[in-house]
């Protein structure tokens, strides 16, 4: 329902390649770490945003998306529903192309608000499931 194969297509080939994954930490054990590898593999670039800041992947960790001082293309949330609306409203404010909520994380309010800020988004989908079924 909230994501259609043109916007996840769009997202993961046309959007860019500057990937903030927020709630990315250096805990293996956690999803975003992998998902982060996965898109690493696939040509993006992992911007790690997490309240401890740390370096994840071999890039520089942000505590937040206003932390970040280069452009981001898409805003990829891994945390819970109840916070991602906020996040969603950053990635706004900071200028991204688009916003993806994993697997999981919903929020229809925040879907309507940033969509109507012109931004694409997907909601309850994993970018490392999709990503290799478009190919490279």
């Amino acid at each position: 329902m909230y994501a259609d194969t043109e916007t996840i297509r769009r997202i993961l080939k046309d959007t860019g390649d500057t990937w903030a994954v927020v709630g990315l930490s250096g805990n293996r054990s956690r999803a975003a770490y992998g998902v982060a590898e996965v898109l690493q593999r696939f040509g993006k670039r992992v911007v790690p945003v997490h309240p401890k800041a740390e370096p994840v992947h071999g890039e520089v960790g942000y505590a937040s998306l206003a932390d970040i001082p280069f452009p981001v293309d898409v805003v990829d949330v891994f945390v819970n529903s109840e916070l991602a609306g906020a996040v969603a409203d950053e990635a706004v404010a900071i200028g991204a192309s688009a916003v993806w909520f994993q697997l999981g994380v919903i929020d229809e309010q925040a879907y309507e608000r940033t969509r109507a800020a012109g931004l694409d988004m997907v909601m309850d989908r994993c970018p490392a499931i999709e990503i290799p079924a478009l190919g490279r």
